[in-house]
């Protein structure tokens, strides 16, 4: 059967639920993981074929698409700054806003000197090995509740060729999470907690209502700064005088996030737009007093 026409049978099926766009890039994104085929093979080959037998992976994941799986939870992997990054339904799949997190990062530390980095809630492990891969004089730490998630994210360190410590534990509890093989003091730590309020779901696809980790998402309506308030209570013994905070933040809730990081005695609080304008990161620096 030719490729075109199971992209056509896959446009019949999807478009009114994704797109058209959305469909041709869940489509590439497919023939290349499960035949090896990229996009511009396709385009430069469109009477490519393929077998009866091949046929069961792609008619499968149509299938799966239908319910509204993501794709890459279908395929097994995403792209994460130049890292490929293995997802299951135990872990958020990263996001491009998580990238522009990571690229502020990377800019503002002096790549030529050591340092250590945190990672508060790491799931995939996509910000830890991004900033280990890009930063070879960092000692990154990485810090998750979930057993399963952590167990991705070693893999995903372990298959991008960069060396992790990783810490189970749960920054809520304020069960003494510092021990003996963690350093008394970062340069960085960095969080994309979950943030998104119980009102906000009725704004969100089924697609990650019903099939990514509500651990990894959401917060209670009362109390959406939680894991925010918890960091900064930790950081404040464990981040060095003039060591830098960085979040991944609600769009909403920049103005009061700022304020709870003035409250800490965070100096240099810069609240940063991601590439879609909103309020997406925020950055402070330990106070030096």
């Amino acid at each position: 059967m030719k490729i075109r026409d199971i992209q056509h049978i896959y446009h019949k099926e999807l478009d009114h639920i994704f797109g058209r766009q959305e469909v041709d890039s869940m489509f590439y994104l497919l023939t290349e993981a499960l035949y090896n085929v990229p996009r511009f093979h396709l385009a430069l080959n469109p009477e490519y074929s393929i077998s009866k037998s091949e046929q069961e992976p792609i008619f499968s994941a149509l299938d799966k698409l239908k319910q509204e799986v993501p794709v890459q939870y279908i395929i097994g992997h995403t792209q994460f700054y130049d890292c490929q990054i293995e997802v299951t339904p135990a872990v958020l799949i990263p996001r491009p806003e998580t990238e522009e997190l990571v690229s502020w990062i990377i800019d503002t530390v002096d790549k030529n000197t050591p340092i250590k980095i945190l990672d508060i809630g790491t799931g995939s492990g996509c910000i830890s090995v991004a900033l280990a891969k890009s930063l070879p004089n960092a000692d990154v730490y990485a810090l998750d509740v979930s057993i399963e998630a952590l167990n991705i994210a070693k893999t995903n360190a372990k298959n991008n060729n960069v060396d992790i410590h990783f810490i189970e534990n749960d920054i809520l509890a304020n069960n003494g999470i510092l021990i003996s093989d963690i350093p008394n003091k970062w340069d960085v730590i960095v969080s994309n907690p979950p943030y998104v309020r119980q009102l906000e779901k009725q704004n969100m696809s089924k697609n990650v209502l019903h099939y990514e980790p509500d651990i990894a998402l959401f917060v209670s309506d009362e109390n959406p700064l939680d894991f925010y308030s918890a960091i900064c209570d930790f950081s404040r013994n464990y981040l060095k005088k003039g060591g830098f905070l960085f979040f991944e933040i609600n769009q909403y809730l920049g103005d009061e996030l700022t304020t709870l990081l003035d409250k800490n005695n965070y100096t240099d609080i810069e609240l940063r737009k991601d590439s879609s304008g909103n309020n997406r990161m925020i950055k402070a620096i330990k106070s030096t007093l």
